[in-house]
């Protein structure tokens, strides 16, 4: 079964809202037979980072014990968002239409919260606080030490796009994942998990 997050590329990336599905899974009769997220119709062309930028490899997330590689999602030609199958639920992925870690702008990194009858990589992101560590290991070698800053549990028809998505000056982490009571009637948790997370000086 599919769960949703919801959000919205703003600015420089893609402006129009974003359905995004997936950041979690109870038991189905059988597999699920997409591993995409519903978007809006509307959503304007987008470019990922050029090949010679130094795109993320793994997430490290020390007060949780989570750990995971980071595979690219990117929009298919159903203009959905690609992120890991639910069979797959300690798999996180990097948003490649959003920015590379550490260059100006939020970069945005999605996790399951559960999947295949397992916790996901992002099951205990609602125990981050602030000051807590997130770092982001690149592909050049380097290991960006991100700070959080805030946290957010919100309804997915009230999902703060232009503070999740919004252009920035400064290098900044976005962390998404699923959230809140489970609607088993829409086989969905009702509410996001965002943690908001700035590059340590």
């Amino acid at each position: 079964m599919r769960h949703t997050f919801q959000g919205g590329i703003g600015a420089a990336a893609l402006a129009a809202a974003l359905l995004l599905t997936g950041c979690g899974s109870e038991p189905a009769a059988a597999p699920p037979t997409s591993t995409s997220t519903s978007v809006s119709a509307s959503v304007p062309p987008a470019s990922a980072a050029p090949d010679g930028r130094p795109k993320p490899t793994h997430v490290r997330i020390p007060k949780i014990k989570a750990e995971s590689t980071l595979v690219e999602a990117g929009l298919n030609k159903a203009r959905n968002i690609e992120v890991p199958p639910v069979d797959q639920p300690m798999q996180a992925a990097w948003y490649k239409f959003s920015q590379v870690p550490g260059d100006p702008g939020p970069a945005i990194v999605l996790g399951h919260v559960d999947g295949n009858k397992q916790p996901g990589i992002f099951n205990r992101l609602n125990e981050l606080t602030v000051g807590d560590e997130i770092l982001i290991d690149r592909k050049d070698g380097k290991t960006l030490r991100f700070l959080t800053t805030r946290k957010e549990q919100v309804p997915k028809d009230q999902f703060p796009q232009d503070a999740v998505y919004g252009d920035s000056t400064e290098p900044e982490l976005r962390l998404i994942t699923c959230g809140g009571a489970f609607d088993k009637a829409a086989h969905s948790y009702q509410d996001n998990i965002i943690i908001y997370a700035n590059l340590a000086a």
